[in-house]
């Protein structure tokens, strides 16, 4: 049963991410800043300033998937869910 609701979660995601421009956005926004937390965090030594732009990336990017995520509900219970056409 998981791997139907992983299924579908994931079939709402693509769906998204191909018909609209704000979840597409959204998406691109959390990648780059995991990237971004990512070059910090294998820094050797992060300065204050450094650490404070590290944790306000964290949040920033927390905030962007809690976003990302209220989207996937709203849309995954909207009526019948086909396969994308390519």
């Amino acid at each position: 049963m998981a791997d139907a609701q992983l299924s579908e979660h994931d079939l709402v995601r693509t769906q998204l991410l191909d018909s609209d421009d704000e979840f597409r956005q959204l998406v691109s926004e959390h990648h780059a800043l995991d990237e971004a937390i990512g070059r910090l965090s294998h820094a050797s030594y992060l300065t204050d300033q450094e650490k404070l732009e590290e944790t306000a990336l964290k949040k920033r990017k927390l905030a962007l998937k809690d976003r990302i995520e209220t989207a996937l509900r709203q849309h995954h219970g909207t009526g019948p869910v086909s396969a994308p056409h390519h």
